[in-house]
Parts: structure tokens; sequence; C-alpha cells
């Protein structure tokens, strides 16, 4: 199984802080932000991680992250050269994929559940991905699963902070 952290995105919401470096890197408790998102896969037992990263100071995420190995973790870095969503970051993913199964993290993203038992259900299902979804009272701000109405489990498009949210469902 792989990982991928998401690690774009201009985080206009948190300026003047981010003025100097990217959101994921801001510390919470002494870590970086995307560093809870690298140790909560590795605890889940993946280790073979991509880190997608944009023109928002990758250099200086290759300089925090290095190639994971002060992590315990193999990090490979996927360029996207324009915040186009969760959903077009995802499909820059496919060679480093393969065929894996693969979990996505959002970098800005600090979950106060351990992954393991998520983990688990992925690897025992028939499922190509999975992501965690959670009901919000503002999905105008963030990225909103639209579910297959004929299968619920399935989500069949993921939009980018709608002005309209067809759902609540975050993606987290």
């Amino acid at each position: 199984m792989k990982g991928i952290i998401l690690h774009g995105g201009h985080g206009t919401r948190l300026r003047p802080l981010t003025h100097t470096g990217p959101k994921q890197l801001l510390p919470i408790a002494n870590k970086a932000m995307s560093q809870y998102a690298l140790e909560d896969l590795k605890t889940a037992g993946v280790t073979d991680i991509g880190i997608i990263i944009g023109d928002v100071y990758p250099e200086k995420v290759k300089e925090y992250y290095g190639d994971g190995s002060n992590f315990g973790v193999k990090i490979t870095y996927i360029y996207q050269d324009q915040p186009k969503g969760i959903s077009h970051a995802i499909r820059l993913c496919k060679d480093f994929i393969g065929n894996d199964k693969f979990i996505v993290y959002l970098g800005d993203n600090v979950l106060r559940k351990d992954l393991t038992d998520y983990t688990k259900k992925f690897t025992s299902s028939d499922s190509d991905a999975m992501i965690l979804l959670c009901e919000v009272d503002d999905p105008q701000r963030f990225g909103i699963a639209v579910l297959d109405k004929d299968n619920p489990g399935k989500i069949k498009k993921i939009m980018e902070k709608p002005k309209d949210p067809p759902s609540n469902l975050a993606v987290i």
C-alpha cells in the first residue's frame, strides 16, 4: 500500500503566516502540520509515500522531508504545476501508485484517530482507493465529495470549494 500526501495550495487564508513557506509546514506542537500525516501513514504501515508539491516553496518541503529516511519512510515527490484540485493531484500519481492500493491524506489536516483500522478495512476491501470524509457545517470551504446514488460507498466526484455544495461531506 502507498500513501499520498497533498502538499499544495497557496494557504491564502493563513496569510501572513504563509508568506515564507507552505501552510503544511506551519508548526503545530513543534511539528510541521504535514508531519502528522506522514507519521499517521507510517503508524498504519504505509512507508512508501508520495508528496504532491507545487510552486509554493517546494524546496522547503524537500529540505524538511528529504528522501524520508529520517522519518523511516521513502518519499517520492510528484509535481503539480497548478492547483487544480484533489482529483487532479491524484491523477498525477498514476505512475507512482501503479497497481497498488493507496491512501490520500491532505497535508493540512491533523486527524485525531489512528489510521490503522481504516487501513485494515481498506486492504480487505475490493476498493482501489479510500478517502476519509467528514460532515462539516461550512462545505463551501472544503473539497466536497459527491457520492454515487446507486452505490453510496463510492465517490462519484470531488468538487473543490463549491459555491453551491451538493453535500456537506468534506474530504479530510
